[in-house]
């Protein structure tokens, strides 16, 4: 029997939200998810349509509506709230509507958790901590842990960094039944093809040739979206009130070993692709100290296997080309805006 059975979960039509509800629907059958989402072009109602109507309300509507808010939150038992805007280059060009959405949408969320008593866990990103050295020659810069520094180097990690010092603040001066978890990059089903996997593949799926940032040497530590959820569940059933959880499965690869692999797997040469002008402002390397999470809630990271992991995922977008093809000229065309 879950320890919550009526959950709202913002953001539950995006990328890692709607992997999450699939999760729970999977594998929690007691549960019912309302999932509360704007609707915006990360958001996609048709991620939800095949799940059970008994088990799945989707509510179109904004975090930034108190009423709306209100009225859902004090139907529910807890919220998990994924939804924010997470994309670092359009932060760069507009940073407003990531200060709407990651900071006042959080600061709704935690005002109605506090009002209505409702534990609340809110997901975050391991970019608050800004970057690490390529090769680091000191242990505190080896890899991020809960005691890592806030320096956040984006509009985006620094809304997110906000977002995670409100819910902090709210568990000391309200006490409110509040965790914190901090991922590393997520990759698998469902993700818009703005982001790094599913662009390169596809691009190459289109014809068009891969364009990568800079001297594709910047390092990330790939979590497969399925572990990371999972891991969201166990801390959602057994974290500790007031803790921050990090989310990682200790796969760290740079950004061009990842598009060769990509290019290998999809029959083409591991050199067919352009380099670009590197972005501003764009981290180094991110790595994930999970421990804290392996030890304290019994969580282990099963798809460990990335290689496996990125062919399941290249599957993934080839045998579902209708759910992205419409958004893919759209896409390019913003990033031909700024990449040179």
């Amino acid at each position: 029997m879950a320890k919550y059975n009526k959950i709202l979960v913002t953001g539950g039509a995006g990328f890692i939200g709607t992997n999450f509800v699939r999760y729970v629907v999977a594998n929690q059958p007691d549960v019912h998810v309302v999932v509360l989402d704007k609707l915006t072009y990360a958001g996609n109602a048709d991620n939800l349509k095949d799940l059970p109507t008994e088990r799945v309300q989707l509510v179109v509507g904004d975090i930034n509506d108190k009423q709306l808010v209100d009225q859902l939150v004090q139907k529910t038992q807890a919220i998990v709230h994924f939804a924010a805007e997470s994309h670092n280059d359009k932060a760069l060009h507009d940073p407003s509507i990531f200060m709407q959405t990651n900071l006042m949408g959080t600061f709704t969320l935690i005002e109605a958790a506090r009002k209505y008593h409702v534990r609340f866990h809110h997901v975050s990103t391991d970019e608050v901590y800004g970057d690490l050295p390529l090769r680091p020659t000191l242990p505190k810069f080896d890899k991020f842990t809960t005691s890592s520094q806030y320096r956040p180097s984006s509009p985006y990690s620094a809304t997110k960094a906000g977002a995670d010092l409100l819910v902090r603040a709210w568990v000391r001066s309200f006490d409110l039944q509040a965790t914190i978890s901090n991922t590393s990059n997520n990759y698998g089903p469902y993700q818009h093809i703005e982001k790094f996997i599913p662009r390169q593949i596809t691009n190459v799926l289109s014809g068009i040739r891969p364009k990568l940032y800079g001297n594709g040497q910047n390092v990330r530590d790939w979590i497969h979206v399925w572990d990371h959820v999972a891991g969201i569940w166990a801390i959602l059933e057994h974290g500790e009130i007031g803790a921050t959880y990090l989310l990682g499965a200790n796969k760290e690869l740079n950004n061009l070993t990842v598009l060769q692999l990509i290019l290998q797997n999809m029959g083409q040469d591991r050199c067919d692709f352009d380099f670009v002008a590197d972005r501003p402002g764009h981290d180094l390397r991110y790595a994930i100290d999970a421990t804290k999470a392996q030890q304290e809630l019994n969580w282990q990271p099963q798809y460990t296997d990335f290689t496996a992991g990125l062919q399941q995922t290249v599957r993934w977008y080839q045998n579902h080309q209708s759910w992205w093809q419409a958004d893919k000229t759209a896409v390019e065309a913003n990033y031909a805006k700024h990449e040179q």
